[in-house]
């Protein structure tokens, strides 16, 4: 990352700060900036490819800071309501259900927006009151502004690598966040990474890093995302549970990176050289 200075609502979850603050290794200054971001109720926006760490980092800040985190990955069927909330018919009586956004606003939590260049336009757009010096949400269906407390804060991240002109952010959007740029970690902090999540010995991690950054290079021409670090953890997991090493590699680096016969036949093609290089040394 570069260093800064010092669905049909699928899935909506709300959990309250654990009492374990879930691992991240820091990059660059990304977490300063993001309590400064928080401190200064400023919104924030996360770039970076797939895998990379973009969800983990927020669910450890949102731990350091003590503060409730609501999580909605975003879809092209997200609508405005399925943010805001609606009223439902029960028990002969209507009533107004808040969406995952009215109750971050509410409880003065951070919400969360994950790959939200995936929600409709007119769907982002309920955004702009609650990301500039208004900070209100209008809930027009139940006649009620609310106003954000200083402690709620609003997250965004996408994939710029998934952009194209139909799904992008308008600039009218844009440029009412600050913006972090992530990418995947250096060798020896990705090294860590594994390590610290799966308990792989340093070897073996430092294999699946150098097959990972052999598949990165291929990235440009034949495959359409990068292997990640999320994966890279998956093989090590595998790995520490049994599995041998290149059937590992096979199940969680390359089958989840293409469905084509060539590609993958690739692929396979350097971890039989990679291993084999590693067998003679």
């Amino acid at each position: 990352m570069n260093d800064i200075n010092t669905l049909h609502l699928r899935q909506s979850s709300s959990t309250p700060p654990p009492a374990v603050i879930p691992y991240y290794q820091e990059i660059g200054n990304e977490c300063a900036l993001f309590e400064l971001a928080y401190r200064n109720q400023l919104p924030l926006l996360i770039k970076g490819p797939t895998g990379c760490g973009k969800t983990r980092f927020v669910a450890h800040m949102a731990a350091r800071l003590a503060r409730p985190l609501i999580t909605v990955a975003c879809h092209d069927d997200l609508t405005a309501a399925d943010l805001v909330g609606r009223h439902l018919i029960g028990d002969g009586d209507t009533v107004w259900s808040d969406g995952p956004l009215t109750r971050a606003v509410r409880q003065g939590g951070i919400c969360y927006l994950d790959e939200v260049v995936e929600a409709r336009k007119d769907t982002t757009v309920i955004l702009h009151p609650l990301t500039d010096d208004r900070r209100i949400l209008p809930i027009e269906r139940n006649n009620e502004e609310l106003c954000a407390p200083a402690e709620f804060m609003l997250v965004v991240s996408y994939n710029p690598g998934y952009q194209n002109l139909l799904k992008n952010l308008k600039p009218s959007t844009r440029q009412r966040f600050i913006a972090i740029q992530f990418d995947y970690p250096t060798e020896e902090t990705e090294i860590a990474i594994i390590m610290q999540e799966t308990g792989i010995d340093r070897a073996l991690a430092h294999r699946l890093v150098q097959i990972a950054g052999q598949f990165r290079r291929l990235h440009q021409h034949d495959l359409d995302e990068a292997a990640s670090t999320r994966l890279l953890v998956y093989a090590a997991q595998l790995i520490v549970a049994g599995c041998e090493p290149m059937l590992a590699c096979q199940a969680a680096l390359v089958q989840p990176l293409s469905d084509d016969a060539n590609t993958i036949a690739a692929l396979n093609e350097v971890l039989s050289l990679h291993f084999a290089a590693t067998k003679n040394r």
